[in-house]
C-alpha cells in the first residue's frame, strides 16, 4: 500500500509518504493506550474548548486546506470550501452541545434509592477513513469521541496523506495531546493487527462495503464495537408533476454532489409513469449543465474522479449496461486527454442483469426508472441491498410520508434533496452499515453507558 498524492486532474505523482513500520505501529498503539487515562481525566469543558480551537484553525486555514484535497482527490475549489464549512460546523456543534449530550440520565425505578446512567469513554479507537470527504469524514468521527474522552488512532485513505498530516497538526496546535490523536500510515495487514490489539476498544469505518465487511469480521473475532458507514444507492422518488423543473434540478444537484462521489448521493431516480417523460427531459437538461474540467476553474461544475482506477471502474459499469441494452440519454464517455474525467451521464432501461442495477455507481452517472405506482416505487427502491438514504417528492404530503415510512433506509428527506447537518444523525441499514454518526446519536456509539445506583438516604 502506497500513501501518495496523485493529482487526478493531471495523473501526476506529486508526493509520496512512507508506510509505517511494524515498530512504529507498536509505538502508536502504546501511545494511544498510554494517553487515554490522562485524556479522559481532562475536564470535559477543556476538551470542548479544544474542539472550538480546532474549528477556528480550520476556519483560518480554509484556502490552504481546500487546495490540498483538490490536488488529492479532484474536488473543485468551491466544493472543498463547502466541505470545510461543514467540518467547522461539526467541531463547533460538539464543542457547544457535547457536554449536555453526555450529562447523566436519571432513571425512574421502583427499586429503592437513586439510579442514573453515566456516559463514559471506553478507550482508544481506530478510525479508518475514505478519500471522498477527507476532512468531513474525520470530523464526524473525531469530534464526538474527543469530547467524550476517547483517544484516536486515525488511518486515512492512501491517497489522502497530505490532508491527514494537516489534520494531525491542527489537533496538536489546538491543544489535543500528542497521544490523544495519532495519524498513522498503516497497511491493511497492520490495520488488522491494530483491531486485534487489546489497547484498541472500538473501530469506525467509512468506506466500501468490502472494506467494512473485512473490518467487521476482524472486529467481531476480537469482540470490538464497530460503526460502519458504507455504500449507498439512494432512491430519489418522484410521485407527481408538482413543480417538475425544480424537482429535476434538485435531482441533478443531488446526483452530482462531489462529482457523484458521495455514498448518500441520489443515484436512482424512480419516477411514476404519468410524469416520467417530462421528468426525463427536464432531468437530462439539468444534468447537461454540469461540465467537468480543471477543479480550480470556478466555471467548472465538478472535477475528475478521484483516481484513474475509479474512472475505469465506473466506465466498466456503464459499458456493461449499454452492452446489455440500457439507453444513454446523456454522456456515457470519458474525456480525452490526461486526468480521470467522466461526462455527466443519464441512463435508462437498466435491468437486473446489469451491474448498474445492483452496484453502487460512484461518479457522475444517474439511472432513471419508470414505475406505475407508489407501491411499485417502494418495491423498486427497497430491492437494493443498500439502505442509506432516500428522497420522496409529491404534492400529497400524506402520500410522501407513507412512502418514506416504507423505505428500508436510515434517512429520508421529503420534498427536498438529500442534505444534512451536524445535528442530524447520519447512517443506514442493510448493506449500508450499522451505527450512526453526527447529532445526539453520534456521540452515543463509543461510550460506556454505566448504571450507577445508590442506596436510599440513611441506609
Amino acid at each position: 500500500m502506497k500513501y501518495q498524492v496523485v493529482n487526478p486532474a493531471t495523473g501526476e505523482l506529486e508526493r509520496e509518504y512512507p508506510t509505517a513500520t511494524d515498530a512504529e505501529i507498536a509505538e502508536v498503539l502504546d501511545r494511544a493506550g498510554r494517553g487515554y487515562p490522562a485524556w479522559r481525566r481532562t475536564a470535559m469543558a477543556e476538551r470542548a474548548e479544544i474542539l472550538r480551537r480546532v474549528a477556528q484553525i480550520y476556519q483560518d486555514r480554509m484556502a490552504e486546506l481546500g487546495s490540498i484535497i483538490t490536488r488529492e482527490m479532484g474536488k473543485t475549489t468551491a466544493e472543498a470550501l463547502g466541505e470545510l464549512e461543514f467540518t467547522v460546523g461539526i467541531y463547533r456543534y460538539y464543542a457547544d452541545h457535547g457536554p449536555d449530550l453526555l450529562k447523566d440520565e436519571p432513571l425512574q425505578s421502583n427499586t429503592p434509592g437513586t439510579a442514573w446512567v453515566r456516559k463514559s469513554p471506553i478507550g482508544a479507537l481506530l478510525g479508518i477513513m475514505p478519500w471522498n470527504y477527507p476532512y468531513y469524514q474525520v470530523a464526524r468521527f473525531a469530534a464526538p469521541n474527543l469530547v467524550i474522552g476517547n483517544t484516536i488512532v486515525l488511518k486515512h485513505a492512501p491517497q489522502c496523506p497530505e490532508s491527514a498530516t494537516a489534520m494531525e497538526q491542527i489537533f496538536l496546535a489546538a491543544g489535543v495531546p500528542a497521544d490523544a490523536y495519532i495519524n498513522v500510515f498503516a497497511s491493511n495487514e497492520q490495520v488488522a493487527e491494530m483491531i486485534g490489539d487489546p489497547r484498541i476498544a472500538g473501530v469506525s469505518v467509512t468506506g466500501s462495503e468490502r472494506a467494512g465487511s473485512a473490518v467487521a469480521a476482524t472486529a467481531g473475532r476480537n469482540l470490538k464495537k464497530v460503526v460502519l458507514e458504507l455504500g449507498g444507492s439512494d432512491p430519489f422518488i418522484v410521485l407527481d408533476g408538482a413543480d417538475l423543473p425544480a424537482v429535476a434540478k434538485a435531482a441533478a444537484a443531488a446526483r452530482m454532489e462531489n462529482g457523484g462521489q458521495a455514498c448518500n448521493a441520489s443515484k436512482r431516480m424512480i419516477v411514476t409513469g404519468e410524469v416520467y417523460d417530462d421528468f426525463m427531459a427536464e432531468f437530462t437538461a439539468a444534468m447537461s449543465g454540469y461540465a467537468t474540467g480543471d477543479p480550480t476553474d470556478p466555471a467548472v461544475a465538478y472535477g475528475p474522479l478521484s483516481s484513474e482506477q475509479a474512472a475505469r471502474n465506473l466506465m466498466e459499469q456503464v459499458n456493461d449496461a449499454v452492452a446489455k441494452g440500457a439507453t444513454v440519454h446523456l454522456g456515457g464517455r470519458r474525456l480525452t486527454g490526461p486526468g480521470a474525467f467522466v461526462e455527466a451521464t443519464v441512463l435508462s432501461g437498466v435491468t437486473p442483469d446489469m451491474r448498474a442495477y445492483h452496484e453502487e455507481l460512484f461518479g457522475p452517472v444517474a439511472v432513471v426508472y419508470k414505475v406505475a405506482s407508489p407501491d411499485e416505487a417502494v418495491e423498486l427502491a427497497n430491492s437494493s441491498s443498500y439502505g442509506l438514504g432516500g428522497a420522496v417528492f409529491s404534492s400529497d404530503e400524506a402520500l410522501a410520508l407513507d412512502v418514506a415510512d416504507r423505505l428500508d433506509v436510515g434517512m429520508v428527506w421529503i420534498n427536498q434533496a438529500e442534505g444534512g447537518g451536524p445535528e442530524l444523525p447520519f447512517g443506514g441499514t442493510k448493506r449500508s452499515g450499522v451505527g450512526r454518526e453526527l447529532g445526539p446519536l453520534g456521540i452515543d456509539e463509543f461510550v460506556n453507558k454505566k448504571l450507577i445506583h445508590t442506596t436510599p438516604d440513611g441506609e
